[in-house]
This record gives C-alpha cells, structure tokens and sequence, in this order.
C-alpha cells in the first residue's frame, strides 16, 4: 500500500502544483503532498534497507540422513573444501544415498554456517534457514509488493557425524591416498604387522599357554585389525598435522 500511497502523493502534488489557481492553496496543498511523499518514500527505503516492519522467522527442517563420501578399506570419509584463504568457512561434502554415484555438498557461501557435531548414531544434517516475516497484518498491508517478505538471511547447518567417521579436507585426503598407496608405506606397514601380531600372540601364549589353533586364530585376526585402525589413525594425524 505504501508503494501506492507515495505515487498517490506524487501525483496530487503535481496536479495541485499546475492546476490550483490561488498560489497559496496550491503551494499549501503541493507541500503537503510532497510530505507525504518524502514520509512514504523513507518508510519505503527502511523497509529495503533496515528491514523495517519485518522480523526474522526461523524455520528447522526434519534430519537428513547422510552417507560418507567415500567408504573404503572400512574407512568412511566426509570431506570438506575451505572457502577463501582463511579457511572461516567450509563446504562439506557426502552421499545423500548409500549408493549414490555423485556425492552433494552444503550451500557454498558466507550466509551459511556449518557446525560438525560427533554423535555415535547416524550421520545426519539439520538445516536452520532464518528468512524475513512482516511483525503483523498491517505491516503486511503497509509493505505489501516491496518483495522483502521471505527473503532469506542466513542458514545454519548442524552436521551431525558418526564419531567412526574420518572428516578430511579435500587436500588431506588427497594425501592420505597418496602416503597409503606407496610402496614404502606398504612395505613398513606389512613388517610392522607383523611385529605386532607376532606380540600379540606371545603375550597371549604366555597368559594361557593351553590356548588351541582357533584361540590363536582369533588373537591374531583381532591384532591385526587393532594394528590396521592404529596406522590408520597414526598417518590420519600426520596429514593433519601437515595439511
């Protein structure tokens, strides 16, 4: 309405301006229309500017389950890309299905926080989109066609991650790939192993000396998957530490 009210103003006072014979009634009338101009148009103006008539509303979607971005060697991975040089925003990225093809990421902007959360349940996502309301139904009426109603201010994305989960920037990853491939780090991965299920199964002999071929096998396949997360972890750090 107010939209209307200030071409209303502008109209009058042009045709009080030109049309009124007496000069004094048509500069009384032309100045008092042009007021109402000048008001409509800086109620107008806040309203673009300072939001004025509106109040922000914060909607909370339902929980979005996510899968890792990559699952491999018993690793599920969700990466993440820094925004801009200060790295005070990222980019998270994973599967929306189990079996996706492509991986999906959060809003890329400023406007959108995103908050990791370790949990021990499900990786999911919780979305908080805070948006601009009018206050009441005459501000509603005032302001309406000024298409400030809806306009979206900010987002914030609660990420909540399996603690299992490894979380990776995109380079990190990119170098976890590259160290675990390499000849030499298989090579001392596999002598290391060795060394360690080979403790594993003496400390076990030595507790209880009677221990069958099928205790043994259980002791040594449980060394080393207890050795494979300790290597994993150790290298995890070092990238981290690096990159």
């Amino acid at each position: 309405m107010i939209i209307f009210i200030l071409a209303i103003c502008v109209v009058l006072a042009y045709i009080c301006f030109i049309y009124i014979q007496s000069k004094s009634l048509s500069a009384i009338l032309a100045i008092v229309f042009l007021a109402g101009a000048v008001v409509s148009g800086t109620f107008i103006v806040k309203n673009w500017h300072d939001h004025y008539g509106l109040k922000e509303v914060t909607t909370t979607s339902a929980a979005k389950t996510i899968y890792p971005a990559s699952s491999k060697d018993g690793m599920n991975t969700m990466l993440y890309s820094p925004i801009g040089t200060e790295n005070k925003h990222q980019v998270y990225v994973y599967k929306k299905t189990a079996d996706a093809k492509k991986t999906s990421h959060t809003q890329v902007g400023s406007t959108t926080k995103n908050e990791v959360i370790r949990t021990s349940g499900k990786s999911r996502i919780v979305t908080k989109t805070t948006r601009y309301a009018y206050k009441n139904n005459a501000d509603k009426i005032w302001f309406a066609f000024t298409d400030q109603s809806g306009q979206y201010v900010r987002r914030v994305n609660k990420i909540y991650i399996n603690k299992n989960w490894i979380v990776l920037s995109a380079a990190q990853a990119t170098a976890l790939k590259k160290e675990m491939s390499s000849k030499s780090f298989q090579a001392n991965l596999k002598t290391q192993a060795k060394t360690y299920v080979a403790a594993q199964v003496k400390a076990a002999m030595t507790k209880d000396p009677t221990m069958g071929k099928a205790a043994l096998a259980k002791v040594e396949k449980q060394a080393a998957a207890e050795f494979q997360q300790q290597a994993v972890a150790k290298v995890i750090k070092q990238v981290k530490a690096k990159y």
